[in-house]
């Protein structure tokens, strides 16, 4: 394959492999891509103590991911995770092989908005490490690997640390990429906050719920690596070389701080809610406010009237000629009398 510029790898169907290098000392020697034979390839790598194949596999069929497992020697209990769509994050050790689920986050750009809006979308990536092999299994379209393996491939050495390496390197793309998809949700959060607290501005509750339920998603991929970041950098993993603890530190301490922003974002949305929530009662016990008003002042109205209504015999004013306009003249002299007092107490 020539090395001059990447292109998009042509996918082999009944193989599920996008993307298959032989690596010796952090350099790939030969790319067959879906045209690899797994069984050769892999018995090149083992006759270097520092090669290795990294295989990229895209939602591969049972049948593709057994024969798969049978060359490089998988453990069914593993496979049998990555069958399951759904699979929570973790890492897990099968004697020489270490079976590691972690899940990729990708922000769709937006111009507006709304409370319809999916802006965060996530996916599963499934690492297969063994002394000389890395297998990644992707579900979704997010945490494409074919342009981290082309840069990879074309730098120096960066990749000598063996299959490990490339696992640093998937982490640290990963954990990148969580922050900017924590500094996009940041954007989209002070916009609402700067809406929510503007007068005159009316921002719809469910927008907010919308976000929320976004960022949940979002928070559902990130703080669940924390663990099998914590495994790699403890002493479960004390065998792996000193200067790849050292980067996979590094990676953690990149996590732990789009953790942080993270957790700062759901707390800021949870006030949020709360304040929308409180400004909608407050509207609703003013528009209460004002139908009690103008229902007291239509009954005051009403209540005159009404004596006027009772048809009684014996009414003094019923007989005096100027008794209809000054009883009107009353109705109004106490209907403007009670508006002020409901506009001087806010009520109007």
């Amino acid at each position: 394959m020539a090395r001059g510029s990447w292109q998009p790898p042509r996918r082999a169907d009944h193989t599920a492999i996008v993307g298959c290098d032989l690596f010796v000392d952090g350099v790939s020697v030969e790319s067959p891509g879906s045209t690899a034979d797994l069984e050769q390839l892999h018995e090149r790598a083992r006759e270097h103590d520092d090669g290795f194949v990294w295989l990229d596999l895209h939602e591969p069929t049972e049948a593709a991911l057994t024969r798969v497992a049978g060359v490089f020697g998988l453990h069914p209990l593993a496979v049998e995770d990555v069958l399951h769509r759904e699979q929570r994050v973790k890492i897990e050790r099968y004697d020489d092989v270490v079976f590691l689920v972690i899940r990729a986050a990708h922000y769709a750009e937006h111009e507006q908005f709304t409370a319809t809006s999916e802006i965060v979308s996530t996916g599963f990536v499934r690492l297969f490490v063994g002394p000389h092999f890395v297998i990644a299994v992707r579900q979704g379209t997010v945490m494409e690997l074919s342009s981290l393996r082309f840069e990879l491939s074309a730098g120096e050495k960066r990749l000598a640390g063996g299959p490990w390496s490339v696992v640093h390197e998937i982490l640290d793309r990963l954990v990148d990429v969580y922050g900017d998809v924590a500094a996009a949700l940041q954007t989209d959060v002070d916009l609402i906050e700067a809406a929510v607290f503007t007068p005159g501005r009316e921002v719809a509750i469910e927008q907010i719920y919308q976000l929320k339920r976004q960022l949940l998603r979002f928070k559902a991929a990130v703080l669940p690596l924390h663990r099998p970041l914590a495994a790699l950098v403890g002493s479960q993993f004390a065998d792996l070389p000193k200067e790849t603890r050292r980067y996979l530190r590094d990676v953690a301490d990149h996590h732990t701080s789009a953790v942080e922003e993270v957790v700062a974002l759901d707390e800021v949305l949870n006030a949020l809610l709360q304040a929308r929530l409180t400004q909608l009662s407050v509207n609703q016990n003013n528009d209460m406010r004002r139908i009690a008003s103008w229902a007291a002042i239509a009954a005051l109205v009403t209540t005159i009237a009404g004596v006027y209504g009772m048809n009684f015999a014996y009414m003094p004013e019923l007989s005096w000629r100027y008794g209809y306009p000054s009883v009107a003249l009353f109705m109004l002299i106490s209907v403007s009398v009670l508006y002020r007092a409901l506009r001087r107490a806010g009520w109007l």
